[in-house]
């Protein structure tokens, strides 16, 4: 499976993934069609940066 890292990122930090597409600016089926190949290594810093911020605000609620 590609892209294990982000999916496991995602997973522990208790961020869904389409909360992470909507930041993203995308639909939930093309996230999950992005993370079928995978990501050059800037756009995975990107997407974990995004599920850092998603953990945080949901920390602070």
């Amino acid at each position: 499976m590609c892209n294990t890292d982000i999916r496991e990122t995602a997973k522990q930090a208790g961020v869904f993934l389409y909360a992470v597409a909507d930041k993203l600016g995308i639909s939930e089926p093309t996230m999950t069609r992005l993370l079928r190949k995978e990501l050059p290594s800037d756009k995975k810093a990107e997407i974990k940066k995004i599920i850092a911020d998603l953990a945080l605000k949901k920390q602070e609620k």
